[in-house]
């Protein structure tokens, strides 16, 4: 599987369904516990959120080990991940340095 072949697209492809995540809790499931009194939709979505954010920091700290990344490099890295959308610009970043891989 083509995701999952190296340290580095591991690490994209949970970090985009971690983003993914958090945008469907922040922007669906938020909205609807508090406009349509509809609490379980947050509970699901924020479990998912959960495991994906703890697979989100595994994968980021072995794509760390493997490419030899900085601590700052670690550091907007995990930051990327507690902003909405910060994922996907970060994705974007790492893209373009595996293509030049």
């Amino acid at each position: 599987m083509k995701y999952f072949d190296s340290a580095l697209s591991r690490f994209r492809t949970i970090a985009l369904l971690e983003g993914w995540s958090f945008i469907i809790l922040l922007f669906v499931a938020m909205p609807l516990k508090y406009g349509a009194d509809m609490p379980m939709l947050v509970k699901y979505t924020g479990w998912a959120h959960g495991f994906l954010f703890v697979l989100y920091v595994v994968t980021l700290l072995e794509a760390a080990v493997k490419m030899r990344w900085s601590i700052v490099t670690v550091f907007l890295a995990f930051a990327a991940s507690l902003v909405p959308f910060g994922t996907f610009v970060m994705d974007a970043k790492l893209l373009k340095k595996q293509q030049t891989l």
